[in-house]
């Protein structure tokens, strides 16, 4: 029961700092509309250059991610609101480790998807690889802009060690969110973000896209209604989960499972 009441403390915390975070970070949500115009307009130019099309297209995903990674950071970190300025200012922060990561982890999905041609009854293999993927390294955003790495290695070395150490905490809201909706939406999002390991733009705003049109057709909305609701929604909600899950892996990485129960049951006696 101990742990129970201080994890619920825990969300309680961070839910109230990612208020205070919108309140700072609002024009967030603008800025990820306008990455989001970008990354279509490069989509369009890139797609029949063919493979170098992929380069452009890969170069210009680190390069939002890293400016929305940015912004993030200031909207947690910061004291004041952010400004144009600042997402002017974004671009090009955090790029290089965009790049580094999604490289190191394009040759075993390059290898998977070659291996799932090869021998189509390999689906479920590939399936759990990339569950595997999108469990052990879904903190990587995060220990990108919240953490001091030396490589891409080091960075997927500190999601695989956040994990084991915070896993209950850190999934525990996913799982929440998503256990109505059944275990096939889990599946179907982690095949898709287990590929770029939370690093792919598109799929960045298509998990809550897709979760937002499914809690919506479970409440009886319409397809078209859901639709475009879920379009109007989903960059406040891409940026309210990227500011909680900051401000949780603040909390996690900053205090022990031990020491946030023994502060809570401190504060609980001296009541």
């Amino acid at each position: 029961m101990s742990l129970f009441f201080t994890t619920i403390q825990l969300y309680h915390d961070a839910l109230r700092a990612t208020g205070r975070s919108l309140v700072r970070g609002w024009l967030v949500i603008l800025a990820v509309i306008v990455f989001t115009v970008i990354m279509w307009f490069a989509g369009t130019v890139a797609r029949p250059l063919g493979m170098v099309g992929g380069f452009v297209m890969g170069a210009v995903n680190a390069l939002l991610i890293g400016a929305t990674l940015s912004l993030i950071e200031q909207a947690i970190k910061g004291m004041r609101g952010i400004t144009f300025r600042d997402a002017l200012d974004s671009m090009g922060h955090y790029f290089w480790d965009v790049i580094s990561v999604g490289f190191v982890l394009w040759i075993p999905t390059m290898l998977l998807d070659s291996s799932l041609r090869a021998n189509p009854d390999s689906q479920f293999l590939v399936t759990a690889c990339l569950l595997l993927v999108f469990i052990l390294l879904n903190p990587a955003p995060e220990v990108i802009y919240l953490t001091r790495h030396d490589s891409p290695l080091d960075v997927l070395k500190r999601s695989y060690d956040f994990v084991l150490e915070n896993w209950i905490e850190w999934f525990l809201p996913m799982a929440l969110v998503l256990a109505p909706l059944g275990l096939s939406l889990f599946f179907k999002l982690s095949s898709r973000l287990g590929r770029g390991a939370g690093l792919d733009f598109i799929q960045l705003l298509l998990v809550p896209f897709t979760v937002l049109t499914a809690w919506l057709a479970e409440l009886g909305i319409s397809a078209e209604l859901s639709g475009g609701m879920a379009l109007l929604l989903t960059p406040p909600l891409t940026v309210g989960m990227l500011l909680f899950r900051g401000h949780l892996f603040v909390a996690l990485t900053s205090t022990s499972r031990r020491q946030r129960t023994y502060h809570s049951n401190f504060h609980d006696s001296a009541r």
